[in-house]
């Protein structure tokens, strides 16, 4: 006897939210769709319930390529479910466990406006600030500094291959900011010219390290190199369990990433994508600062948030 509605399929779901609301994130929209699946299932022991939802969430993790913000989603509503199984009955902990991923799906737009709020006092007049790829936290500090009337110019990654700078470059011509974009292999070039570097976050892992779209990596070495502050955007539910030592230790990794071909003829512009990593890991000490919802940290504050929320 099936314990949730045979016609759900929480894939479907979670993409449908996605498609439908392009500013949700990966984990706002895996947490709405766990909330559908409990709101749907008749689990009617403990035990299967949290298999159930277990289940699901492995279902998702595996089902979309964005598995590091979106496990970071799953993992928060999991630690939830349980907390509350050890003095709830099922139906008690059904009820609570949707009130908690509502009321978390809520507030997540109040999470980013925090970062803005956090992050804006380092956003100065005459500033030049470079930023990679797009990022709607990121997006959302400039546009609050614009609301402060701070006068400011900004330069933008095109961030191949998918081109996604230029929706950030958009974005801020939209709101009057001057606006430039650069090749990726112009961030050298352009670095000198620069106060600040600000980049988003696929997911912020337990060392302060950062895993973010391909690229961020160099971006904060030379960032490093010309002592420039690196600073890096996140809501505090993509803090993820995860501590990678280097580039190849990250769940997305495949070995067929960057292997070299014996073949005579190759389509080079197709295979540049197939081939190339999506995201690259920025170990702690190339961070200056980190502005999240829960305020400005250092890269070891991070782990000491993780400690909270999961062994508490």
């Amino acid at each position: 006897m099936t314990a949730t509605s045979s016609t759900f399929d929480i894939v479907e779901y979670y993409t449908g939210l996605i498609n439908d609301d392009p500013s949700i994130s990966p984990p706002v929209a895996a947490v709405g769709s766990l909330v559908r699946l409990i709101e749907l299932q008749h689990a009617t022991t403990m035990l299967e319930f949290m298999m159930i939802t277990r289940s699901a969430c492995d279902k998702l993790k595996s089902a979309t390529h964005q598995s590091i913000s979106l496990s970071a989603g799953c993992d928060v509503f999991l630690k939830q479910m349980s907390r509350l199984s050890h003095t709830q009955s099922v139906e008690e902990c059904r009820a609570a466990l949707i009130r908690a991923g509502t009321e978390f799906v809520q507030n997540a737009g109040r999470c980013r406006s925090s970062v803005a709020e956090f992050g804006s006092p380092f956003v100065q007049d005459e500033q030049t600030i470079l930023v990679h790829s797009y990022s709607r936290v990121v997006m959302g500090l400039l546009e609050r500094a614009v609301k402060q009337n701070k006068r400011f110019q900004v330069y933008v990654t095109e961030s191949r291959p998918d081109q996604s700078g230029l929706r950030a470059a958009n974005e801020l011509i939209a709101m009057g900011v001057p606006c430039e974009v650069i090749l990726d292999a112009a961030v050298g070039y352009v670095m000198e010219k620069v106060d600040m570097v600000l980049v988003g976050a696929e997911g912020v892992v337990e060392s302060g390290g950062l895993i973010n779209k391909i690229g961020t990596y160099q971006l904060a070495i030379i960032a490093q190199a010309a002592k420039k502050p690196f600073y890096a955007l996140a809501e505090s539910f993509k803090f993820v369990r995860l501590y990678p030592l280097s580039q190849y230790d990250l769940p997305t990794y495949r070995s067929d990433v960057l292997a070299f071909k014996e073949k005579s003829e190759v389509d080079w512009p197709n295979e540049l994508v197939r081939s190339n990593p999506t995201l690259d890991y920025t170990p702690p000490g190339f961070i200056t600062l980190l502005f999240t919802d829960l305020g400005v940290l250092t890269p070891s504050g991070v782990s000491d948030e993780l400690i909270k929320f999961f062994l508490d």
